[in-house]
């Protein structure tokens, strides 16, 4: 039970007092853009998948056990959805020998799909405050932030694509 916790909330992470979600977006982060500098884009949306199985499963049985629904110390949730965040917005348009170039709009990337991402997670406009309400168990809590990663990281895209095609001009 100790290891299946210490995973559930990121390290201890979401034993922060203030704001546990962001802090565990924090912690996440780091090892998310070296992930991606080192092994691209592919292996950090697989990693995740393979972690969002995973911590579903671990949800689940924590869930069963406690009887305590969407844990604020949980923050497995929060890693899931920033990597999908950080695997979406710079592998639609850079290379793994571009990533490790921060001058080439990286670190914006990053920085911006951060930002959206705990917009929304925060905020849960539309599907993503469905999702949040409606849903049980593993699903319930690692969905939203699933969805929410998805927005954030195509939101990036889409600023920065916007940003490069005015800067064009």
């Amino acid at each position: 039970m100790k290891l299946n916790w210490f995973f559930l909330t990121l390290f201890y992470s979401g034993h922060s007092p203030k704001a546990p979600g962001t802090v565990g977006t924090l912690v996440s982060l780091p090892i998310g853009i070296a992930v991606l500098i080192l092994l691209g884009p592919q292996t950090l949306f697989l990693l995740t998948l393979l972690i969002t199985l995973v911590a579903i499963k671990s949800i689940d049985r924590y869930e069963a056990k406690s009887g305590i629904h969407d844990n604020q110390k949980i923050v497995i949730d929060e890693l899931v959805g920033m990597w999908f965040a950080l695997s979406i917005a710079p592998g639609i348009m850079f290379t793994l020998g571009d990533l490790s170039v921060l001058g080439n709009g990286i670190a914006v990337q990053i920085a911006l799909s951060f930002i959206f991402f705990r917009i929304y997670d925060i905020k849960k406009p539309s599907i993503i405050g469905r999702i949040d309400r409606e849903a049980k168990g593993g699903w319930g809590v690692m969905g939203d932030d699933i969805i929410a990663g998805f927005a954030a990281g195509l939101s990036s895209a889409l600023i920065w694509q916007a940003f490069l095609k005015l800067s064009a001009f």
